[in-house]
């Protein structure tokens, strides 16, 4: 029993001794190589059009309206893609050449079953007007031509809260 004392003993020092070198190697360097992302390359001479459409089902900022943005964006033939979750609102740049309303509204739907896409319009200019909140006073919002009180756009020189974002912008 003794003997294997001394045994065990001995080779818990010997393995001490190995472990800790005075002179330990120098850690493995490995260089891993990383595919550079292929960037899209625009068609300077493409006819671009930009289309504006609501998005239904969004449930998050970040999860719902930046997938969507993401996945529009990264299509072949368009040059941006924005998402406001806030007003259900996408607005898209494309080459009509390479894209087409149909494709964008096909793109919507396989981000997730539950998109759906609703007026679907091509437009000259993106909407930078966003609808007046709830609990703005009327007197603060302009209406716009011939639309109804749903229709209430924050007034240019409105300084309340709720119009604030806007004004920044």
């Amino acid at each position: 029993m003794k003997s294997l004392k001394y045994i065990f003993v001995l080779s818990c020092i010997t393995v001490l001794f190995s472990a800790c070198k005075d002179n330990p190697q120098a850690p493995e360097v490995k260089t891993v190589t990383v595919e550079a992302s292929q960037e899209k390359t625009l068609d300077p001479n493409a006819t671009y059009a930009k289309a504006e459409f609501n998005i239904k089902g969004m449930t998050c900022a970040m999860g719902c309206a930046k997938t969507i943005e993401k996945k529009l964006a990264k299509m072949d033939g368009v040059k941006s893609a924005k998402v406001d979750f806030d007003t259900q609102l996408a607005m898209v740049e494309y080459d009509v050449a390479a894209v087409n309303p149909g494709t964008l509204e096909e793109t919507v739907k396989n981000t997730g079953e539950v998109y759906s896409v609703e007026n679907m319009k091509t437009v000259d200019a993106f909407s930078t007007e966003t609808a007046c909140k709830p609990d703005c006073k009327k007197a603060c919002c302009a209406n716009k031509e011939g639309a109804s009180n749903e229709k209430m756009a924050c007034a240019k020189d409105c300084k309340k809260a709720c119009c604030a974002k806007e004004s920044q912008a």
